[in-house]
């Protein structure tokens, strides 16, 4: 599974940035594949926070443009989320994901934006 990192406690307006490493066994269509960031809350859907292609073309959520910045490194097999100006409502588990199209997941790592 894809493998996150970076997460943590912040307080509101705060800055966080979360890693992905892909592992060894799909280093070989790791360039190609659409990867994603999603996050999920208790009791509520998991949604998609970004995507980005392997030539670089991103997408975000309404919620987060402006203020989060997705990015891949196809040499080093990583995706990255750039989180800024975050808010309580970005509270949640984050889950790095190859979306397409090879689909994996990993295993998500803890937000919370509180004082």
């Amino acid at each position: 599974p894809l493998v996150e990192s970076g997460g943590g406690l912040v307080q509101p307006g705060g800055s966080l940035r979360l890693s992905c490493a892909a592992p060894r066994a799909i280093f070989s269509v790791f360039a190609p594949n659409v990867m994603g960031w999603y996050r999920q809350t208790p009791g509520e859907q998991r949604e998609v926070v970004a995507t980005i292609t392997g030539g670089g073309t991103t997408n975000y959520a309404e919620s987060v443009k402006g203020r989060f910045t997705i990015s891949r490194n196809n040499s080093r097999k990583m995706v990255y989320l750039e989180m800024r100006s975050l808010e309580p409502e970005d509270t949640a588990v984050y889950y790095c994901a190859a979306v397409s199209p090879l689909v994996s997941w990993g295993q998500g790592t803890q937000v919370t934006v509180s004082s």
